[in-house]
């Protein structure tokens, strides 16, 4: 039997898995007394890592929150797997509230411009979930118990990046829009021309070209913003070097 990752690789690997993800399944108690009801959402992510959705206040899963805020979200990433059981996925554990800050709009409506259609509309509202508990499963012999604590970034880190990064975004893609460039065709190996910062957070930064959002997690988080613009400079002279 293998031998488990190293809990701070576990660590690593969670946060990449929420902070890439696109859409998850949101798990619910009907309000009704019927019994456990999963549904399909987008998500995006805070700044502090906690999970950011947009509902409508007509959806099941809405009324269910209203009733009983107690939740459960699953993201996975098995879909390369010949056999998904052997794929990393997580299951986040704890309440979620609505929310008007306009921080977890900002950073939803980066991930998925396509909500900014309805995302207006008087029965759609953001909420945000305060994560209690985390059960990864990275494949066989690959599973464990975390709580949320260990997911969150510190609150003073969360908000020093948050109200840096819509500053950091207008540099980047207006004086070195070939840096983002480089970023997504040489360090993640995808084509396209019209690259753009949507996100920058201390373990790493979100990429749009086109329709399509990528991640790029840094090696090892960094600790603020004069740590992170060392960071984009050094991933700046690696593309260049590849």
């Amino acid at each position: 039997m293998a031998n488990p990752a190293p809990r701070r690789d576990i660590i690593a690997e969670i946060r990449a898995l929420l902070r890439g993800a696109f859409k998850a399944t949101l798990a619910t108690t009907m309000a009704d007394g019927g019994g456990a009801y999963a549904s399909l959402v987008t998500v995006a992510t805070a700044m502090d890592g906690r999970p950011i959705l947009l509902l409508s206040a007509l959806a099941d899963h809405t009324t269910n929150l209203g009733a009983d805020n107690r939740a459960s979200i699953l993201i996975e990433d098995t879909a390369g797997h010949a056999n998904p059981q052997t794929g990393p996925r997580v299951s986040l554990l704890g309440e979620i509230e609505p929310s008007d800050d306009p921080h977890h709009r900002a950073r939803f409506l980066a991930r998925h411009p396509a909500a900014k259609l309805y995302a207006g509309f008087a029965d759609f509202r953001f909420h945000v979930m305060t994560i209690r508990r985390v059960h990864f499963v990275g494949g066989f012999a690959r599973a464990v118990w975390y709580a949320g604590a260990r997911i969150h970034c510190s609150p003073a880190l969360a908000k020093t990046f948050a109200e840096a990064e819509p500053e950091i975004l207008d540099h980047m893609n207006g004086e070195h829009a070939d840096a983002v460039a480089l970023y997504g065709r040489n360090l993640l190996n995808r084509r396209g021309k019209h690259w753009r910062l949507i996100g920058a957070d201390p373990w790493g930064l979100d990429l749009r070209c086109g329709q399509t959002t990528h991640r790029l997690d840094f090696e090892k988080p960094v600790d603020g913003i004069g740590a992170l613009r060392a960071e984009l400079v050094r991933l700046a002279k690696v593309a260049r070097a590849q």
